[in-house]
């Protein structure tokens, strides 16, 4: 796929993990200390990086990400239902577990997803914004837009968040 003007290239700052992306025009991802230090140790994951997902913005409170949507598609070509969702939950999970802090870990125990409409092209960008943070709970919605910025679908998650083993 060749590459778009407006997307993320991979920063410097995070060679390692190809999903980690800034804007073509040379700023990497805006990540707080705590997400940086997250995302070198852990990465997004397997499957994030299998459906291009990149992490645009991260922090405990906001994350922003993106992922094509060639190469997610259902077959009648358009972005699939569970494409949604992997976006949503990734960018909930990782914004929960920077939340959760060191020696801590986040995991879901709870997702719902409405769509709202379909996407048979271009890019999807999620927005997490945090609905709860608290001391065992993380929940946050997520709300998926096309490139005109049309809301896609709405997720919310929630995350327990314990000591890691």
């Amino acid at each position: 796929m060749p590459h778009s003007p407006d997307a993320p290239v991979p920063s410097p700052d995070h060679a390692d993990a190809p999903s980690v992306g800034g804007s073509a025009r040379g700023s990497g991802p805006r990540l707080d200390e705590a997400a940086a230090e997250l995302l070198s140790r852990r990465g997004v994951g397997d499957l994030a990086e299998k459906m291009g997902i990149e992490i645009l913005e991260m922090s405990a409170e906001r994350a922003v990400g993106r992922m094509p949507v060639a190469g997610n598609t259902q077959p009648y070509g358009i972005l699939h239902g569970g494409a949604h969702v992997v976006l949503a939950e990734s960018l909930g999970s990782m914004a929960a577990n920077v939340h959760a802090g060191p020696g801590r870990v986040a995991m879901g125990i709870e997702l719902n997803a409405s769509h709202s409409r379909s996407a048979p092209g271009g890019w999807v960008t999620g927005t997490c914004t945090a609905l709860h943070l608290g001391r065992t709970l993380a929940t946050h919605e997520i709300v998926t837009t096309d490139d005109q910025g049309r809301r896609l679908s709405t997720v919310r998650i929630t995350n327990f968040i314990g000591d890691a083993r």
